[in-house]
């Protein structure tokens, strides 16, 4: 499995490429940052980033893309520019196909660190150990980069298994189906029960008493 980590921004846009399965070593195919000018137009600064992120598209052609999820920040101006760096890494997966994946930082945090509450610092470092890098990766945004493919390969087997589960359930479920207005036994008869009252046959108790012949009786 390749995925290409995206740790949306508008300054900095950490991305990162990690190859391997879970159980398994996992090496890393390529780190850096996509960088734009603070003095730029927010609109000309969400091209470069797409410009970057498609590079490294082209370059590395990865099978996913994990993006962290955007969250509440008391900074909204920050919020509203790393969510807008998010959905262009999610319009150039997209636009080719590929699945895409969010992951909030806790959750990164404890994939990597074993603590949702871990520092950049313990990420990085973690970051390092598991890739056998001979440094932590600089920026911090590269490696929060790295941190987001390597929860995703690890965590993508789980998450498969648990939509497989989701999907096999409503497929057998009673009401996954749609009920057929009559219901035919094993012997191919239908259920009178089902039966329009039109198609039943008549009572004989409802003969007309005109009709009737009387024992014992004659006329």
């Amino acid at each position: 499995m390749r995925v290409l980590g995206v740790d949306p921004g508008l300054t900095r846009c950490g991305v990162g490429v990690v190859e391997g399965v879970a159980g398994r070593p996992l090496r890393m195919l390529g780190v850096g940052v996509i960088r734009t000018g603070a003095d730029t137009a927010t609109a000309d600064r969400l091209v470069l980033i797409e410009r970057g992120i498609e590079e490294w598209l082209d370059a590395h052609r990865p099978e996913f893309v994990a993006v962290e999820r955007v969250f509440s920040q008391h900074n909204v101006r920050t919020v509203m520019g790393t969510a807008q760096a998010s959905a262009v890494a999610m319009l150039c997966a997209a636009r080719r196909g590929l699945p895409v994946a969010l992951h909030t930082p806790s959750e990164v945090k404890a994939a990597v660190t074993g603590s949702g509450r871990a520092d950049k610092a313990q990420v990085g470092s973690m970051v390092t150990r598991l890739l056998r890098l001979d440094a932590p990766p600089k920026p911090a945004d590269a490696a929060d980069a790295l941190a987001l493919a390597i929860c995703h390969i690890w965590r993508a087997p789980a998450a498969n298994r648990l939509q497989q589960a989701v999907a096999a359930h409503r497929t057998t479920s009673p009401g996954s189906t749609t009920s057929p207005a009559r219901i035919t036994d094993p012997a191919g008869t239908t259920d009178p029960a089902r039966t329009p009252s039109s198609a039943r046959p008549t009572s004989p108790a409802r003969t007309p008493s005109s009709a009737r012949t009387t024992k014992g009786r004659t006329s």
